[in-house]
């Protein structure tokens, strides 16, 4: 390790525990990453899940089942992509946007109140 300290004091990469949010910051980053996933697909996901997955139970939670949905999605655009050779991957692709912005939208919502939510049609890539 090397001798640089930060402004408090401590080295970087000091291996100091994150620590846990208060339950309205958990609400409000749930939130946050369901609704990402609208705009960014699942890169606000593997951002949440990587860096607040640690912060709190509720915040790991909603971070490991939108990350699990936003791959699924992806994998449903990918498949998409590859029919609309033949036509029917745009109504597929079409199907699957719809679908992630409703079930999105649930999501964020049942966050927002405190709830845990499950994406429907999810593969688990990632286990509790």
């Amino acid at each position: 390790m090397s001798d640089y300290k930060n402004p408090a004091g401590e080295p970087y990469g000091g291996g100091a525990a994150p620590q846990p949010m208060r339950p309205e910051d958990e609400k409000l980053w749930a939130t946050l990453i369901h609704v990402g996933g609208i705009v960014l697909g699942f890169v606000a996901a593997l951002v949440g899940y990587l860096v607040l997955r640690d912060r709190g139970p509720f915040i790991k939670e909603h971070t490991r089942v939108v990350l699990n949905f936003q791959l699924t999605v992806l994998i449903g655009y990918v498949v998409g992509a590859a029919l609309s050779v033949i036509g029917i991957g745009v109504v597929i692709s079409l199907v699957v946007w719809i679908l992630s912005i409703v079930f999105s939208i649930l999501a964020a919502l049942a966050a927002n109140r405190g709830q845990y939510y499950r994406y429907p049609l999810t593969i688990e890539f990632i286990r509790s």
